[in-house]
This record gives C-alpha cells, sequence and structure tokens, in this order.
C-alpha cells in the first residue's frame, strides 16, 4: 500500500513539473459553482452570479443533456442525481405540462479515489417528429425542460467549438453559439477539463435544449496507474451511440441527424456517396498544424488513416487539441490536392490553459486562416452541393465573424470516380488496422499514452 501511495505522489510530482514549449497569455478564471439546496431527486445543478446568463437563455443548465442516436427518431437524455433511488424516466410531449409519452431508461455510477459520483441516468427517447419542440421532465417530478429536434432535411447547422472547460471565456462562447441558430454541437474533445478532479465534472453544464454530440480528448483520458482506468468518468457521463453504431467502444460511434448518416470510421467503406453527398470526420489531434504546440503529434495517426479518409471522399475534418483556430485548403499528403478534406482547428472553446499563440513562419502553402482567438464555428450544410463555414471570434465580449468560406462537396467534382475501387482495395486490412489501434487505444492507461497517435473518439459525420 505504500509503494501504490509512493507511485501516486511521483505521479503527480511528474505530472505537475510539465511544461510546454510555447507561452500562453492570462487565461479568464475558471468560474465557481457554489452549491443551491434541493431534492436530491432532481437533476443536480449548479448556480452561480457568473453563469445566470447561461443558466436562463440556455434554460437553467442541469446536467441534464440529450445526444442523438444511430437510430432515426431517437434521442437519449442523461441527467444525474444525488437519490440513489430516483427512477431513470422520462416523460415527454409536444405540449407544456402535458406529457403523452414516457420512457424507461438505465443508470450507472462510478468511484475514483475517494470520489463517487451520483445516479447517472441514461433515456432513450422516441421515436421523436423532426424540427419539433418537445417538453420533458426527468424522474417522474421536478423542472419541466424543452428540447428542439433537428429539421428532416437541408439546411442543417452544426455549432462546433473545442477545448471548452469552465471558464469566463467558456461563457462568452457558449453565449454566443446559443445566439446562433444551430441544431447540434460538435464538441471534438477536451470538454471539463476536470483532470482527475471528479467535482469538476460535476460542474460541467450542457444544454438540455439542442443535442450535444462530442468526442474524448487527452483531459478525459484522467487514468492514473494501478489505480484508474482511463476514460472512467467520461465513458460513465457521456454515453455516445456506440453500440447502435455497431462498436464495441464508446470511444468509437457514428449517429444520424437531419436525415445524415453518420458512421465510424470502419464504415466508410460502406458509405454511398450517390446518397451521401458530404462526408465530415471529427477526432480530437489535428493532422494539419501550423502552430507551435503540439507540433507532430498526429503524425503517426495521420500516416495510418489519411489514406482511408482520401479514398472515402472526405469532405471536412474537425480536430481541437491546439488553442487557436486553423483553416486548410482541401489537402492530401502534406500538400494541397483538390480532392483531399479542408481541415479544421478548432480548440478554441476557453479553456483554462489559455490560447497557443506562436505559429511557424512562414506560413505553409496549404494554411488559408489561422489565429489564436477563442471563438466557435458554424458548419451550415445548405444543400447537397454546398456548405457555409464560418468562425467566430469572441472580441470584447461580441462575437466576430473573423473567417468564412464556402465549400462544395466532393461529390460532383469527379474526384470521387476511381475512389470506390480504391477503398475496396483497402478493405479489410484498413478494418483490421483501425481496430488494432482501437485496441491499443482503449488499453493505454498512462497520461502520455494520449500523445501516442492512436485515434481518439473518431467519428465521421456524413449526410445522405
Amino acid at each position: 500500500m505504500e509503494l501504490r501511495y509512493a507511485s501516486l505522489i511521483a505521479f503527480l510530482i511528474l505530472s505537475s513539473t510539465v511544461t510546454a514549449d510555447y507561452v500562453r497569455p492570462e487565461p479568464r478564471k475558471n468560474l465557481r459553482f457554489p452549491w443551491n439546496p434541493k431534492h436530491p431527486s432532481r437533476p443536480q445543478q449548479k448556480r452561480s452570479a457568473t453563469v445566470l446568463k447561461i443558466l436562463i437563455q440556455m434554460l437553467a443548465l442541469l446536467r441534464t443533456r440529450a445526444h442523438l442516436l444511430g437510430r432515426k427518431g431517437h434521442m437519449r437524455i442523461t441527467w444525474i442525481t444525488d437519490n440513489k433511488s430516483s427512477p431513470s424516466i422520462v416523460e415527454y410531449g409536444t405540449s407544456r405540462g402535458k406529457y403523452s409519452d414516457s420512457a424507461q431508461g438505465e443508470s450507472t455510477s462510478y468511484g475514483y479515489l475517494l470520489y463517487n459520483s451520483g445516479k447517472i441516468h441514461h433515456t432513450v427517447i422516441g421515436p421523436l417528429k423532426h424540427d419539433t419542440i418537445y417538453y420533458y421532465r426527468c424522474g417522474g417530478q421536478g423542472p419541466e425542460f424543452s428540447l428542439k429536434t433537428p429539421p428532416s432535411q437541408f439546411p442543417v447547422t452544426f455549432a462546433v467549438a473545442g477545448d471548452l472547460g469552465q471558464t469566463g471565456w467558456t461563457k462568452s462562447t457558449l453565449d454566443h453559439i446559443d445566439l446562433c441558430r444551430y441544431d447540434v454541437y460538435l464538441l471534438p474533445g477536451d470538454l471539463s477539463y476536470a483532470d482527475r478532479i471528479q467535482s469538476r465534472w460535476d460542474t460541467f453544464a450542457t444544454c438540455k435544449c439542442k443535442p450535444w454530440m462530442v468526442t474524448q480528448g487527452n483531459h478525459e483520458k484522467e487514468g492514473i496507474m494501478l489505480f484508474e482506468d482511463s476514460f472512467v468518468s467520461y465513458n460513465a457521463r457521456w454515453k455516445m451511440p456506440f453500440k447502435e453504431s455497431g462498436s464495441t467502444s464508446n470511444l468509437y460511434y457514428s449517429f444520424d441527424v437531419s436525415g445524415c448518416i453518420l458512421s465510424c470510421l470502419a464504415d466508410l467503406l460502406k458509405v454511398d456517396r450517390r446518397r451521401t453527398p458530404w462526408v465530415v470526420v471529427s477526432f480530437h489531434v489535428p493532422w494539419y498544424n501550423s502552430n507551435k504546440a503540439h507540433r507532430g503529434e498526429g503524425n503517426s495517426m495521420m500516416t495510418a488513416m489519411e489514406p482511408l479518409l482520401y479514398a472515402a471522399g472526405v469532405d471536412v475534418v474537425i480536430a481541437g487539441h491546439v488553442h487557436a483556430y486553423e483553416r486548410t485548403k482541401r489537402v492530401y499528403g502534406g500538400r494541397s490536392d483538390p480532392c483531399g478534406a479542408v481541415h479544421i482547428t478548432i480548440g478554441d472553446g476557453g479553456n483554462r490553459e489559455g490560447l497557443a499563440h506562436r505559429y511557424l513562419h512562414p506560413q505553409p502553402e496549404w494554411s488559408i486562416f489561422r489565429e489564436a482567438s477563442f471563438g466557435h464555428g458554424e458548419l451550415k450544410i445548405v444543400n447537397s452541393t454546398h456548405a457555409f463555414w464560418s468562425w467566430h471570434r469572441n472580441d470584447d465580449d461580441e462575437s466576430v465573424r473573423s473567417d468564412q468560406v464556402w465549400i462544395t462537396s466532393l461529390v460532383n467534382s469527379g474526384c470521387l470516380a476511381d475512389k470506390g475501387l480504391e477503398l475496396s482495395k483497402m478493405g479489410k486490412a484498413d478494418i483490421v488496422m483501425f481496430k488494432c489501434l482501437q485496441v491499443a487505444r482503449d488499453k493505454s492507461h498512462s497520461v502520455e499514452s494520449s500523445r501516442l497517435n492512436v485515434p481518439d473518439t473518431l467519428s465521421t459525420y456524413s449526410t445522405p
């Protein structure tokens, strides 16, 4: 026992001495969330004057949230209670106070060192109508919430911001996202920045009115050798639709939204591009990064996986990790390629570590726009051929549109003519390679293993 605790102390000392090779500016302070007395069967909630605006605009940001599922017309509601006997039931309907349907879900909990979570409820509701407001309550009592389901067809809008955290800049980003008329929020990793302090998960509030679909990043790993496995907190709290996707790991999943087919990477072999004009992929560590922060950390993953994405005709790749914004041309193999993907790094949601200001000079030819500012992105898929991407800087607490571009789908470009054969040739060998990387990732427990370039939650979003 003394040896185990000695190992833990040494591990924590080592972790505290790791420094980056770039200088960050002063970040905004973490938000404080004092406890507010409530009934133990109601969803957990933290309030403070600093987040009151978010609580009002986003319907009292309790730890209740909605996820889209792989099967059409269904969503998963997740909430946490202190009362261990509280039922995992959601009542819902299309009129205030009138619940025509109900669904019984499941629950879990977890322990982490000396911490024990509340009861974590996961309940699937549906089938639901598209583009419709539903009113619901959790556990058979308590406050009423509402959510809006995505539309059934184009246009559909995704709000995007990674590396979110819980700071004043986080609040600013979420305020600006809330003003955006979006349908689904995509978060490409690094959520609460709990970093083993589990109470930070308890204060990480999410929206109950729009679905959040997330990937995990290195800050969700939280493994401690000999003490705790990796992703324990993340997997318990953020149950993504991996089973519905045919995946064996919560870190790899797919989902459908607004008539879109969204699949994990292995399923790229099955995507019919005649029916899916858009394919978007999301993971945490960027492949194309001209910032000096985290340089080269995605190289081995890129070497292994980029040919598969290229053969599948992926249109856009969204990543986080680097605390800045960058957009590339269509690129493949380290250079511009009209048949490659547009890569977007957007790890600028508001994390407590601050921004990464130092860039390579001269700017690589494939890099179109780059800036170290907090902000968020909006991807509006207008129709089967055109999408509009914009990045909005949080400038003096006002969202400023600083970068924008129209993106044309590859489906009618001629790029896909020979890629179907190329993709079929990759076949089983690439699936086996992907599964080996997935197993390696799931079995890695040390903090530094998150830098081994094994894929994080690797999700692909494709629109039929």
